[in-house]
């Protein structure tokens, strides 16, 4: 079987990756995949991760595989929970504080920091649009989230999200508060949800 073979049937997987470390175990140098990504037949997804440049691949998924620490927040968290319609440029992520993230922002990820103590509440598990499970804050959180951080995000968006919210049947109306205490953004959640209900 021909190396290329081999690497096509090592991305037959979920999101259409492999990494060096399994074509290494399958016979395969770093030369030439190095030499693939030259000649633009291969493409290097992260380090050492890689696709066929022909095939798309599940960023979410792939990010997560390779940094298995990161929740999916923010704006990347509204877009999973269809609380925009904004698909984000940057995902954004929360990590552990104190959690190396250069190789994060090398990658223009937008990182968060929180205190280990709080970095598992209102965690849930979503499917991406190719269907793969990733980690990521359930809508309470998220919009907690949000309203600890609005110097920094688009207020149009906060509300739009927030309005999404209050109009679902899924709400959850007691996490959404008692995360919002923990949080410290207890005063401002309530304000919002009493002009909004």
């Amino acid at each position: 079987m021909e190396q290329r073979e081999i690497m096509e049937k090592l991305s037959l997987t979920p999101d259409s990756i492999f990494t060096a470390a399994q074509a290494r175990a399958a016979g395969i140098h770093s030369e030439y995949l190095t030499n693939m990504v030259k000649s633009g037949e291969l493409e290097k997804v992260a380090y050492g991760i890689y696709a066929f440049s022909e095939e798309l691949y599940d960023e979410l998924y792939t990010l997560q595989r390779r940094k298995d620490k990161v929740i999916y927040s923010h704006e990347t968290a509204l877009y999973l929970h269809d609380l925009t319609d904004r698909e984000p440029f940057v995902l954004s992520v929360t990590v552990p504080t104190g959690y190396h993230s250069h190789t994060l922002f090398r990658d223009s990820i937008c990182v968060h920091n929180i205190r280990k103590d709080l970095l598992f509440m209102g965690i849930t598990e979503l499917k991406t649009t190719w269907g793969n499970p990733v980690k990521v804050y359930d809508m309470e959180r998220t919009l907690c989230d949000m309203v600890k951080d609005k110097k920094n995000q688009d207020i149009a968006v906060v509300t739009d999200a927030l309005k999404r919210y209050v109009k679902r049947k899924d709400k959850n109306l007691k996490n959404l508060m008692e995360y919002a205490g923990k949080l410290k953004v207890g005063e401002q959640m309530r304000f919002y949800m009493e002009v909004l209900i």
